[in-house]
């Protein structure tokens, strides 16, 4: 019996701000359709930017373009967006899921829209923010699904829908606080059996969380020290999000090729965003196979011996 399964990619872009291009040079843009906000009397803009007070209700307009050879129809909604766990990476949301910000506060004139070869189609909608709305930042993105499946091959059908989403970032007025935290930091070892025989590895693991309510575009050290403060490692880590949202997790690994063999210290990352600064640690000691198994052997030994000579002072 032939399954489907249906699987929904969101693409989101991002790109840079430049007033003077066309908006379509910042739409977010899949290669068959592109989703952006539509012109302003300023020029294009690269996504929605807002600003509003609990009880407020704004109006906007987007724009789909459709670059296929034949007209689609595609399904608008409003998603609420989020850092994924693999690498943190924004998102969004998928249709089905729960909303609970811009997802739920916007509401468009058209839910879906079909659109002529090379054509664009602009749609106004709204954006009520509730009283008792959270102030700070409320990251989403208006959505352009195209509800028709492919497709493939064989007993196990793998369908895909594609969709594409232009951003939004909304700040609610009130109080704005910027926290960060580094978290769980861990560190793991892999090392050869015989000292020298090869490199040892390190895997430092933690949770890089915002636990503010604005958005923070993070920075990350990393620092190791062995015995009398030596400095083993110091360097800047590049796989941290760019954008960590409010209130999201993220789980990171860094890797350490070439981890000391033999020390004892400690490793401590150093996470940095606007005037916000926080820290974790591990500490590690490193102590290879061979010589572990040498001293123990060792240590049994002296213990032996000891036990032996009480008992025949004893006797």
């Amino acid at each position: 019996m032939r399954r489907f399964i249906c699987l929904l990619y969101v693409a989101v872009a991002a790109v840079g701000l430049q007033l003077l291009a066309p908006p379509a040079a910042y739409a977010a843009d899949n290669g068959r359709w592109s989703v952006y906000p539509a012109a302003s009397k300023l020029g294009g803009r690269p996504y929605f930017y807002l600003s509003a007070d609990p009880g407020s209700t704004l109006k906007d307009k987007v724009t789909v373009t459709n670059k296929a050879d034949r007209p689609t129809t595609f399904r608008l909604y409003g998603a609420d967006a989020y850092n994924t766990a693999r690498d943190g990476g924004f998102a969004v949301r998928t249709r089905g899921e729960k909303q609970r910000a811009v997802g739920a506060w916007v509401r468009l004139a058209k839910s879906k829209v079909t659109v002529a070869p090379g054509k664009s189609v602009t749609v106004p909608f709204s954006l009520a923010v509730p009283e008792g709305a959270e102030p700070g930042d409320h990251p989403g993105a208006i959505v352009a699904l195209d509800e028709r499946v492919s497709g493939g091959e064989g007993d196990v059908a793998v369908g895909i829908r594609r969709a594409v989403g232009a951003r939004v970032y909304l700040r609610v007025g009130g109080p704005t606080v910027a926290a960060l935290a580094v978290e769980d930091m861990r560190m793991s070892r892999t090392q050869p059996l015989v000292p020298g025989a090869g490199d040892s590895t390190a895997v430092i693991t933690y949770t890089l969380h915002n636990r503010g309510n604005v958005t923070l575009n993070p920075k990350a050290t990393l620092r190791a020290e062995g015995l009398f403060g030596r400095t083993l490692l110091s360097r800047e880590l590049s796989r941290v999000p760019s954008e960590l949202l409010p209130r999201q997790k993220v789980r990171l690994t860094e890797r350490w090729v070439g981890a000391p063999q033999l020390d004892w210290g400690d490793v401590t990352l150093t996470a940095t965003a606007a005037s916000v600064r926080t820290s974790g640690s591990a500490s590690f000691f490193a102590l290879p196979w061979l010589a572990a198994g040498v001293l123990v052997v060792v240590l049994g030994g002296g213990g032996w011996l000891w036990v032996v000579r009480r008992r025949r002072r004893a006797s």
